[in-house]
Formats: structure tokens, C-alpha cells, sequence
């Protein structure tokens, strides 16, 4: 049995690892552009404080710093954290972003935001990701959005696309239900939307997110 605190070591050096041993040539995992998605959802809004749960190598944080929004990223790997760090730096954004390494499995909120996302926020883990999802309702200010977008399926060129016991990824009608929120909130966007993108840099697969977008009245 391992208390919390393995549970915790186990997870920082397997996404360390994967972060390292998937690297391109280009010196990172992900392909460095911001989710179609999150920018779509987000292009219209009017900057301001942000917090991104799970930001990885950061493309979101970085493409929302550079849009005019203060940015505060949150990952479990510190190499992924680097990435989003030294890009950053190079674009002249480094003010904007604040890069913290930190377990979500123990994350609090402690202000408020006017923007609130969780993109892909999935892990091959035992994780609980409806109670971080609960509490990053607490950290939206009046006015302020929760975004939350996830994978609707696995892509069809996946080992796991037709792999019936593997779980299921949520819907957005199961994200709204699981966040349990109070009065005084107005749903957005709640949708299944697909998009087409390279898949490990190859050919072209549509895939599908689940998007749900959620407004706290001031």
C-alpha cells in the first residue's frame, strides 16, 4: 500500500517520463498549437485572469497570454512545465504566464478567475477528476466561465477505439451533472464537436471533444 505522497511521486515521474520519451525533433510532445476547440470557445471573450488545470507543455496558456490574458498554468511535470516556460520566454510572454508545478489530486483554489479551463484533463490513473473539476467552480469569479473539454471518443486509428472494456470518456450532459453547481449559473455551450486534425503528425482523423461551457452571473 502507498500513502498519498507515493501516489503522488508515481504520477510526477510517469508524466515527466512521457513528456521526455515522446518528444519530436521540435523538443516537445504536443504539436505547440493551441486545441481548435479552446480557441474557439474562448476568442470572443474579453481578457482577463485565467487558470488552466493540467496545462502541460502549454499551448493554451500561451496562446490565451498572448491574446491579452494573465495566465496562470498548472501541471503535475515540471518538464512539461519547462517547455511552456522557455516558449514563453522566447515570444516575450513570461510576464503574463505563471508556470506552477503542483498535484491537482490536492489543489485548492485560492482566488478567483475570470476564466477557468480544463482541456483533455484525462489520466491513465486512478484520479479524481470530477472533485478537481468541483472545486475549479470555486475558483471562477462572478461573470466569469468554466470551460471544460475532454476527448468524446478515442481516435479511430486508436489501439483503444474499439476496446469495449475500456471506460468511456464522459459526455458533457455527464460533466454538467458531476459539477453539481448552485444557482446563479448559466450553461454556454454543451455539445459534442468534431474537428479534424493530424493524428501523430500523420494523416488526418476527425475526432470529437465534448465541450461544455458554463457562465457564473456576477
Amino acid at each position: 500500500m502507498t500513502d498519498g505522497s507515493d501516489g503522488a511521486r508515481d504520477a510526477t515521474q510517469f508524466w515527466d517520463e512521457r513528456y521526455v520519451s515522446r518528444r519530436t525533433e521540435h523538443g516537445r510532445m504536443w504539436s505547440g498549437h493551441v486545441n481548435a476547440t479552446v480557441e474557439q470557445q474562448v476568442a470572443e471573450l474579453t481578457p482577463g485572469s485565467a487558470i488552466e488545470l493540467g496545462s502541460g507543455e502549454g499551448a493554451d496558456a500561451l496562446w490565451l497570454a498572448a491574446r491579452g490574458w494573465t495566465v496562470t498554468a498548472l501541471d503535475i511535470s515540471s518538464v512539461a512545465l519547462a517547455v511552456g516556460a522557455a516558449e514563453a520566454a522566447r515570444a516575450g510572454l513570461s510576464d503574463r504566464i505563471d508556470w506552477i508545478q503542483t498535484d491537482l489530486t490536492t489543489w485548492h483554489p485560492s482566488t478567483e478567475y475570470d476564466l477557468v479551463v480544463s482541456a483533455f484533463f484525462h489520466s491513465p490513473f486512478d484520479f479524481p477528476r470530477e472533485a478537481i473539476l468541483r472545486r475549479a467552480v470555486a475558483a471562477v469569479a462572478p461573470g466569469g466561465r468554466l470551460l471544460v473539454v475532454g476527448h468524446g471518443g478515442f481516435p479511430p486509428t486508436s489501439e483503444h477505439a474499439h476496446d469495449t472494456e475500456t471506460p468511456s470518456f464522459p459526455s458533457p450532459d455527464e460533466v454538467l451533472a458531476s459539477l453539481d453547481l448552485p444557482t446563479g449559473w448559466v450553461v454556454e455551450t454543451n455539445a459534442l464537436i468534431e474537428r479534424t486534425a493530424k493524428w501523430r503528425g500523420e494523416e488526418d482523423v476527425v475526432l470529437i471533444d465534448t465541450v461544455l461551457r458554463v457562465r457564473r452571473d456576477g
